[in-house]
């Protein structure tokens, strides 16, 4: 095989940092409503936190140790740190600049405005001051700087308040500091009282109000400035799972420990003094490299309380109910309905309530045996959680494997895990050194005819909350060798065993990868011979080195290759002689783009495979992931021709990547019809839900799938 250079990759951190951009466009951008782009600006600070806390701190890690290595781009560490931080300055000066000087002032023309106390009337004043005096005061604990005190744990992301001040000690004034931590119990924002009717929505930063009333806090001393300031700390959990005898255990200690990880980044107000940022600097063991200076809030993720709410539709998006799938709109019991033929919904243009419904039935059909279902972000659904706990009461054997280690939702999932236990589930924590991440449900049900299992398998989380707003795929079908594989996966999961192989579905890390290599080979070799090829795949990242190198092969060969990746890629597109084949773009819009999905054209003979798993390292080999093959023709098809080549189409919220990392919204031509992918498979969604007249159907056999043929076709 052809080797290929660092010159022929991008950096992952960059590019991660590109897509973070994209997200920070969307709250530029004017024709977004205006809460909307509130939206977007508060998102932007918390994938920047996130990005902080694991992938800057571990690079700060490599920076620190022995091992000196470059990465596929061929930066060391400390390269990949300065380009980090060069880019990062600019995002957070342009973000904060578009929340001063366009949203805070447009914002105020509707009614929705941010003052500081001495802005007050003396109504107002007199209600802040007893709000001060009775909700926020008591809590409120002044943390004093001394010998006798040292400069306390502050949690992570917490906002504080550094304040200097002078007291009088023998008969001279000493300079102090102190520290006033904001209590996460209180909100960051404080409305202030308005009628009903009134469209007036005042509010007071928690910290300016805090600051205000500084002098209540230390009586006797003489204020002299207080700065706010945040500390973003290294949040990866490190567990030895080989030592660990109770992994919950090991799990819970880490996440107490995360709250006091090592500082990565100090976050300062823009007048904070030099002296001040540098006392905080030496303090928390940083360097100037490791400091960003805010003109604006310093934790914008809070200000998304101001877009909670039923006020201000005109400010938002259209409201968007997802339909109930065409397939299981008539149907009260699911389960012939899947026993037909395949299901496949698009969401969140159709319900993800058809998921929670099919395990609600599932739980109190008396002809249900078992189920078992993965968990990894459940977010403590009472629906989710609360079916598996009827189907305990209901008498049926339940097995759950819940993702102890899912990031950020560890405290989460433990919590639901434990109730599960106690309502009688049996819970599993999945395999060593893997990541349960694959999305799967099989439920075994006595038919008529014997024993049936039916499966639901999806690219996204068993959560109705995130599913209104990520676009993801589901896959009901009962066929015997996805059924028979499903099962041995969740005997590896739960017992002692190998792995079995699979007939049909694709499973890391045992045969994802070395498939999909072989599937790119194998598009190259009938583009080579004249045949139709062709690849479209769909994901959230694009880092393996190993498919990427196949997929510039299969580009040289002649595929045509159109990549959907939202978030992180590090295939250079377009270089000569290498990628000119390969376009990647990525949409980011009203709905999170997470679905996972490829398609090969196979010399005519197309192959289509929705899954759990990213093309990253981690996906193909530190995770239980699973991709299905679509056999349904009818449902192939649909997933080709409406929704990923819809997808490719995009020239309204996709932007095409350059093979100098930079993304940029494709060139159009002024007749150029805008393609809008998520708004028409919105539209078509609420138009198919519609009543129809009815149609004459002719039904035809092919193997084991339905075909239905429209006798009088509507014009």
């Amino acid at each position: 095989m052809k080797t290929f250079s660092a010159a022929h990759f991008l950096s992952r951190e960059l590019s991660w940092l590109e897509f973070n951009q994209r997200v920070l466009n969307e709250a530029l951008d004017t024709t977004n409503p205006l809460l909307e782009r509130v939206k977007f600006f508060t998102i932007t600070s918390s994938n920047l936190d996130e990005f902080f806390e694991v992938r800057v701190a571990g690079i700060k890690q490599q920076i620190e140790s022995e091992i000196v290595e470059r990465s596929a781009d061929g930066r060391t560490s400390t390269e990949t740190f300065r380009a980090i931080r060069k880019k990062v300055l600019v995002m957070v000066a342009q973000q904060f600049r578009c929340w001063r000087e366009d949203l805070v002032p447009a914002l105020a023309k509707h009614g929705i405005q941010f003052l500081q106390p001495e802005e007050l009337t003396a109504v107002d004043r007199d209600w802040l001051e007893n709000y001060y005096r009775t909700q926020v005061r008591p809590v409120l604990t002044p943390l004093g700087i001394d010998p006798a005190h040292p400069f306390p744990q502050l949690l992570n992301k917490s906002l504080n308040i550094v304040v200097q001040l002078e007291i009088e000690r023998n008969e001279e004034m000493q300079r102090r500091f102190a520290v006033v931590q904001v209590p996460r119990v209180l909100p960051r924002l404080v409305k202030l009282p308005r009628g009903t009717d009134s469209d007036d929505r005042s509010y007071v930063y928690m910290g300016h109000l805090i600051g205000h009333y500084l002098a209540d806090l230390f009586p006797g001393t003489r204020l002299l400035g207080y700065w706010h300031f945040r500390v973003t700390r290294n949040s990866e959990l490190y567990i030895d799972e080989d030592d660990a005898a109770n992994l919950l255990s090991a799990v819970e200690q880490e996440l107490h420990n995360r709250r006091k990880g090592a500082a990565v980044r100090l976050e300062v107000d823009h007048d904070c003094p030099v002296e001040i940022y540098q006392y905080l600097l030496e303090t928390l063991d940083l360097t100037e490299d490791d400091l960003y200076i805010v003109h604006g809030p310093l934790n914008p993720t809070r200000l998304m309380a101001i877009y909670q709410g039923d006020h201000s539709p005109e400010l938002r998006d259209k409201s968007f109910v997802a339909p109930i799938g065409a397939a299981f709109r008539d149907a009260g019991d699911f389960f012939p309905v899947i026993r037909q033929r395949d299901v496949l919904l698009h969401h969140p243009y159709e319900t993800f309530g058809s998921v929670v419904e099919f395990l609600e039935q599932a739980a109190r059909d008396p002809n249900v045996l078992a189920i078992k279902q993965t968990l990894y972000r459940t977010g403590g659904d009472p629906r989710i959680v609360g079916a598996l706990m009827d189907a305990v009461r209901n008498g049926k054997q339940v097995t759950a494997v819940t993702e102890l280690k899912a990031r950020f939702d560890e405290a989460n999932n433990i919590l639901w895990a434990r109730r599960l236990e106690e309502a009688g589930v049996h819970v599993v924590y999945g395999i060593v050194h893997h990541k349960v991440h694959c999305k799967a449900t099989l439920v075994v049900r006595r038919d008529d005819d014997g024993l049936r299992r039916y499966l639901h398998l999806g690219t996204g989380n068993y959560n109705p909350s995130t599913a209104r707003l990520y676009t993801d795929l589901s896959l009901f079908t009962c066929d015997p060798d996805f059924a028979e594989d499903v099962t041995n996966l969740f005997n590896l999961l739960t017992g002692i065993c190998q792995f079995q192989g699979a007939r049909k579905l694709l499973i890391a890390p045992f045969t994802l990868h070395e498939t999909v290599m072989r599937l790119i080979q194998q598009e190259a070799e009938h583009a080579k011979a004249g045949r139709p090829a062709r690849i479209i795949a769909k994901m959230n990242a694009l880092v393996d080195r190993e498919i990427i190198e196949a997929l510039y092969l299969a580009s040289q060969a002649g595929v045509k290759i159109d990549l959907i990746v939202r978030g992180i890629c590090c295939l250079r597109p377009g270089m000569e002689g290498v990628s000119e084949n390969i376009t990647v773009r990525s949409i980011v819009g009203r709905f999170l783009e997470h679905s996972r999905v490829v398609y090969f054209e196979n010399a005519g003979e197309p192959k289509v495979y929705l899954g759990s798993a990213d093309w990253m390292p981690r996906n193909f080999f530190r995770r239980i992931e699973v991709a299905a093959p679509v056999l349904d023709p009818v449902l192939r098809t649909r997933l080709i021709e409406q929704i990923l080549a819809l997808q490719v189409a995009d020239n309204v919220k996709s932007s095409v990547l350059a093979s100098d990392g930079s993304y940029h919204r494709p060139a159009t031509r002024k007749d150029t019809k805008p393609k809008h992918s998520q708004l028409e498979f919105t539209q078509k969604a609420l138009g198919e839900s519609k009543p129809r007249r009815k149609m004459k159907v002719r039904v035809v056999k092919e193997k084991r799938f339905r075909v239905v043929k429209l006798e009088n076709p509507p014009r």
